[in-house]
């Protein structure tokens, strides 16, 4: 997954605003107690920080 594909499935669910900002404070389990962002910028891939914020965020398995 391409980062651009990341930021319009997080723009999609939380709104492009509210996305970078959920991104830069939530913190989760999955990602080793990091933020997204935090994730992002140490080089964990962007579908496996998407799978962290599905599961974070509950969505429907058609959105994997």
């Amino acid at each position: 997954m391409r980062l651009t594909e990341f930021w319009r499935r997080m723009d999609h669910h939380l709104g492009a605003t509210y996305a970078r900002t959920w991104a830069r404070d939530h913190v989760i389990a999955e990602l080793g107690e990091r933020t997204v962002q935090q994730a992002l910028d140490s080089g964990t891939p962007a579908k496996e920080v998407w799978r962290a914020v599905w599961l974070s965020l509950g969505l429907p398995a058609s959105e994997r």
